[in-house]
């Protein structure tokens, strides 16, 4: 519709001490057989939901080996880049003081992981220490970058920035002149943090896209095996109604002979608790994650709830009137809650988008099916957008659909929007009874 609601799911009716088969142990999910046969006896599915979904946590080292190999290569670099670089006044200034303290620099990157900022701080007093104590013409280039990156990857975006600022401006201090002209130096004191920041950010955003992909594969995994085992489900929930049906017209056949007629309906109460009993488990698959197990059951609405749907909406604000055609007769749950979603949503659109427009809704039972047909004249909102959220048009159409029944829905010719959905109805049970009657059987 142009205005999309979403429409929450009520929960499935509870069945109470009649689901027979079921240990009251039994966790949602689980399901014991029920004796007596057939495809569904002694079935049992693992639990949706396990009692603990996360594994214990286990405490974490202050360091991994990775930490160390990365220190290790750090110190390394600064080593190569103290002997070969460092030339203060056309003399070398290598001595073991200085290959001390590089090598001490390193070590706090064994922390980067579980103390970014802390390591970076450390590194950037031990770096001011060294150019005041020792003639060194390079810093601790590498440890320090790998601290700022850590501090980038690890702390969100204004203590990153800081943390630039903060290295820039300690390596412009702590220049103590050396083979490279001071411009040179201080453009790379500003440029280098910027760039390992950017390459952080960069590498940051890639990886959380990496683990979107990964959960959405995920969820698709989980989603496919929730299908499977609904279609099986389906498949074990049909087979016992077409045996209820099969027994029941055994039994109305042979009231006359009261022990076929008892065992038939006594096959028939044990089809219909394993079927209950599957079609629990059933939706417990379809419903998984979206709602919580202890939510209460509660009445769905249908189509007698329709006059109390247009009084809410009349109290909102929509003047709207309601009419029924033809004899009524009751409607099956699932099509009666159809009905009922499909004028909430068209009321709902109507109210939001119509302004102060009318709105009729006008509730047909016919022999085969019945039809509702929610008309506004208002000023005409634009078309539904389908992914705009909610359930919508889409989600009526797919509603109507699953009962075999139509839904259009469009501008009117004359203004406003129409919304007309037509759902079949299954022969009620008057013209059952007089079908068997002219077939010769007799209750």
């Amino acid at each position: 519709m142009r205005g999309l609601r979403h429409v929450g799911r009520g929960e499935a009716p509870g069945t109470g001490a009649g689901g027979a088969g079921e240990s009251p142990d039994a966790r949602p999910g689980e399901t014991e057989g029920v004796p007596g046969g057939g495809p569904g006896a002694a079935r049992k599915l693992p639990p949706l939901r396990p009692d603990n979904p996360e594994p214990p946590r286990t405490p974490q080292p202050p360091w991994t080996r990775n930490d160390a190999l990365v220190a290790g290569a750090s110190c390394a670099i600064n080593l190569l880049s103290y002997v070969f670089v460092s030339d203060p006044g056309g003399q070398r200034g290598v001595s073991v003081a200085g290959f001390l303290l590089v090598a001490l620099a390193a070590v706090p990157l064994l922390a980067r992981r579980t103390h970014p900022v802390a390591t970076l701080a450390a590194v950037l007093v031990l770096d001011s220490a060294a150019s005041l104590a020792l003639p060194l013409s390079t810093h601790f280039g590498a440890v320090l970058m790998v601290a700022l990156y850590s501090v980038a990857r690890a702390r969100s975006g204004r203590v990153a920035a800081g943390a630039v600022f903060v290295t820039a401006a300690a390596s412009l201090l702590s220049q103590s002149g050396g083979r490279f002209p001071p411009w040179q130096e201080a453009l790379s004191a500003i440029l280098s943090p910027l760039i390992v920041v950017g390459a952080a950010l960069a590498v940051g955003r890639w990886q959380r896209e990496v683990d979107a992909n990964r959960r959405l594969l995920a969820d698709r995994a989980v989603a496919d095996e929730r299908r499977r085992i609904a279609r099986e489900l389906h498949d074990i929930v049909a087979h016992h109604i077409t045996t209820m049906q099969l027994m029941a017209g055994g039994a109305r056949a042979n009231l006359a002979r009261p022990e076929v007629a008892r065992d038939a309906l006594v096959t028939m109460e044990a089809s219909g608790r394993l079927a209950l009993g599957e079609m629990r488990q059933l939706l417990d698959v379809l419903r998984a994650g979206d709602e919580p197990e202890s939510a209460p059951a509660q009445p769905q609405p249908g189509a007698d709830d329709l006059d109390r749907l247009v009084d809410e909406a009349q109290l909102g604000g929509l003047s709207a009137e309601f009419s029924v055609h033809g004899p009524p007769r009751p409607l099956p749950p699932t099509v009666g809650l159809t009905v009922f979603r499909v004028v909430q949503e068209a009321l709902t659109n109507a109210r939001k988008h119509a302004g102060s427009a009318h709105a009729s809704v006008r509730l047909t039972y016919r022999q085969q099916h019945v039809t509702v047909e929610v008309l506004d004249d208002g000023g005409g909102a634009s078309p539904p957008h389908p992914g705009s959220g909610g359930y919508g048009l889409i989600g009526m159409r797919e509603r109507v659909a699953l009962h075999g029944g139509t839904l259009t829905a469009g501008p009117r010719a004359d203004g406003g929007f129409a919304v007309l959905a037509e759902l079949p109805l299954p022969p009620d049970e008057a013209a059952v009874e007089r079908e068997a009657e002219q077939e010769g059987v007799r209750p």
